[in-house]
């Protein structure tokens, strides 16, 4: 079939209308039909991984594995694990084709499984448990009786006799990838076998298959926005039965439940811890306050003396220097008072009113005495000198 550019919505719900009544006719009696009811969903999301999950015992003999797949819902838009289960073949016989994922350019088409006389092409998807890519390695019909091969099936817990074992050695290339085509897928295509068991007499899933099919939508932490990829329910021993004995976790799903156990063992002794943990650090705390306490109270003991000496010291040379200070003072008193006692002494002198001077007494009148006459010169006579 080629993509459709149709809005997916609308091509699923109409597919999924035609396989109801497919499978409502194949509930009501379970012919077998001359071909396989084509029931195609188109996706346009490539579907996870395969997870890997260790196989549950078998419940009891005629039993047949059908293993695991992811399955898209419409209704939440988001692809859901089916945990792979034993189912009662719906007729001796008949083996168990699995659908698979096909890539078609960007497109995914879903291609159911169906029960037939022998085992058809599933795209090479490597699901597990005898179902490698091509085949079923897990056992084989014989005078109307399964014989299982415990390589590959685990049917160590209960009665059955007719086992043997064989290695299977995987010819196509063993990986997780849960699509064939497009972009990363198996590479595989139908041999001439495949096409002949196309055409054999095929019987669509059995009730048994349906409910597990319903019960996985209808649980959500199979979804795979749920769990990653890791659903904690991989398989169950019985179809519908998604609790108690019986069911095993998907390997990543089982070491992260193995963690969330042992964390939830361990709580009560952390939180015991934690109870004891604030009374133990206040205890430490104090412990750790006493001893600083103790150590600044010695370091303060050690350096009381020194202060002390120092601020004696101090106090001594502060006494010495106002000593010196007040000698100082006091020697230079009497010698500034004596300053200051001349200088006013010197003060009063001058500023003191003078005495009046007495006046000299006029002296008592000498006789006077009358000096000789002096000797007149010799005249000299006139008119000899102005005759001459």
């Amino acid at each position: 079939m080629r993509p459709s550019n149709s809005n997916p919505k609308t091509r699923i719900r109409a597919l999924l209308t035609a396989a109801a009544i497919a499978g409502a006719a194949c509930a009501a009696a379970p012919t077998p039909s001359m071909a396989q009811v084509s029931v195609n969903i188109q996706v346009n999301a490539a579907p996870p991984e395969l997870p890997v999950y260790d196989q549950p015992p078998i419940p009891g003999d005629g039993y047949l594995w059908t293993p695991g797949y992811w399955a898209w819902g419409d209704d939440i838009q988001d692809y859901y694990w089916v945990p792979g289960t034993w189912v009662l073949a719906p007729q001796p016989g008949y083996l168990w084709t699995p659908g698979y994922w096909g890539a078609s350019g960007a497109v995914f088409m879903w291609h159911p499984g169906y029960w037939g006389p022998h085992v058809g092409f599933y795209g090479g998807v490597n699901y597990g448990h005898g179902y490698g890519g091509e085949g079923f390695e897990g056992g084989y019909w014989q005078d109307n009786h399964l014989y299982y091969n415990r390589a590959v099936t685990n049917v160590t817990n209960v009665h059955v006799t007719n086992v043997y074992n064989k290695t299977v050695v995987n010819n196509v290339t063993v990986n997780r990838v849960s699509y064939n085509g497009g972009n990363g897928g198996t590479r595989a295509v139908p041999s001439a076998a495949d096409r002949t068991a196309a055409q054999d007499r095929h019987i669509e899933a059995v009730a048994a298959q349906r409910q597990q099919a319903e019960t996985a939508r209808s649980t959500p932490t199979l979804r795979a926005k749920e769990n990653g990829g890791h659903p904690a329910i991989a398989a169950t021993a019985k179809p519908g039965a998604f609790s108690g004995a019986g069911v095993v976790a998907a390997r990543e799903a089982a070491a992260t439940a193995a963690r969330a156990n042992q964390q939830r063992s361990e709580q009560p002794r952390t939180n015991e811890a934690q109870a004891k943990q604030p009374g133990a650090q206040q205890q430490r705390t104090n412990e750790a306050r006493a001893k600083q306490q103790r150590t600044d109270q010695q370091r303060t003991n050690e350096a009381r003396p020194n202060q002390q000496r120092a601020e004696q010291q101090r106090t001594n040379e502060t006494r010495a220097d106002q000593q010196r200070a007040n000698e100082s003072r006091a020697g230079q008193q009497p010698a500034a008072q004596q300053r200051a006692n001349e200088q006013r002494q010197s003060d009063a002198r001058e500023n003191a009113p003078r005495p009046a001077q007495p006046h000299p007494a006029a002296p008592h009148p000498q006789p006077q005495q009358h000096a000789p006459a002096p000797a007149r010169p010799p005249e000299h006579p006139q008119d000899d000198h102005e005759h001459h």
